[in-house]
């Protein structure tokens, strides 16, 4: 186990160091100056460019200016921002909150509703129950999310008024930030309409997190109902019959905890899919993440933030998949030995 770990930190090692490497060509690759293109200030003097050629060693060899960049990232000086002039790290941290705060609540929905359906759809396969959980888990996979989110605004929204079509909370409520995630400084807040301002963070939230968790819902029901499928037809399940237990007691004890070890490794993938996703989502409903704040910075030709939303994000999702592989290992017997 302990070789296997050490492979894995080798391999994630390995990916991040090439994802430096690519994000390092970017500044070269971009339209400009790379000079603007690391450091993110949009006008540069004469006296003021020969110090910062020096400081990005861009006078000297790639290596040189290759590991002066790798210096700068572990510093935490990612240069600034061409929009606003502030500096990207510090912009990355207001809004990554936002994005995992509703990528997280997106993957608990996919979850909750996709492993209790995926196994009543699997009990009956061939039956009524289990064709309609199927059928419509192919429709809520082919539907496309940007259709999807605003059919839904139409509807929710607009015509029937229950949820509002953006934002993060009212404008009514000030609420300070400590942590980044609005439900947790809104209970850590001092403040006398805390319930309210709850109430109507949740209003918010519940129509992106419902749009962004229609995919991996629909991707968890049919894996886990084909995992069930697979587990059901094993010897020990029919052994486990043969003795008397009913089915009740052998999906409980036999058939859902093996069917569901794999489901551990499907949580980092479908992670990838919602970091993906979220953007598209966040634009639609105007929610304040990192993948609004990146297509903005596509749309402003913000090359520095596009260089450093590239490199958070990417960071991230290999991180949880790395993370979800070795829980995986660790909680299945046969990964281990394999």
């Amino acid at each position: 186990m302990i070789v296997f770990l050490l492979r894995r930190l080798f391999l994630l090692g390995t990916v991040l160091l090439g994802l430096s490497i690519f994000a390092f060509a970017l500044g070269y690759l971009f339209p400009g100056d790379p000079l603007q293109n690391f450091s993110g200030l949009r006008y540069i003097e004469s006296t003021q460019r020969d110090l910062l050629i020096s400081e990005y060693r861009l006078d000297q060899s790639y290596l040189a200016q290759y590991l002066a960049f790798l210096e700068r990232i572990i510093a935490g000086n990612w240069g600034l921002s061409f929009a606003s002039q502030q500096p990207l790290l510090q912009e990355i941290w207001q809004v990554l909150p936002a994005t995992l705060e509703l990528t997280a609540y997106a993957l608990l929905l996919s979850f909750v509703l996709g492993v209790p359906f995926g196994i009543l759809a699997a009990i009956k396969p061939q039956g009524v129950f289990g064709k309609t959980i199927s059928g419509l888990a192919l429709i809520g996979y082919s539907l496309p999310i940007f259709w999807w989110a605003l059919l839904l605004i139409m509807f929710f929204c607009i015509g029937l008024g229950w949820f509002p079509s953006g934002g993060r909370i009212g404008v009514l409520y000030e609420i300070p930030n400590v942590t980044g995630f609005i439900m947790l400084d809104i209970m850590y807040a001092d403040v006398s309409y805390r319930q309210a301002a709850f109430n109507d963070a949740l209003t918010h939230l519940i129509l992106p997190t419902f749009v962004l968790a229609t995919y991996p819902t629909t991707v968890m029901i049919r894996f886990v109902r084909d995992a069930m499928l697979e587990v059901w037809d094993q010897n020990y399940i029919k052994t486990a019959k043969a003795k008397g237990l009913n089915r009740l007691q052998v999906l409980y004890r036999h058939g859902l905890r093996n069917a569901l070890l794999p489901v551990i490794r499907q949580i980092g993938l479908q992670f990838s899919a919602l970091i993906t996703l979220a953007m598209l989502t966040e634009v639609i409903f105007s929610w304040p993440g990192i993948g609004r704040w990146l297509i903005d910075s596509i749309y402003q030709r913000n090359f520095p933030a596009i260089q450093s939303g590239l490199m958070i994000i990417s960071t991230l999702v290999i991180t949880v998949n790395m993370l979800t592989e070795i829980l995986h290992t660790l909680f299945n017997p046969l990964a281990r030995k394999s």
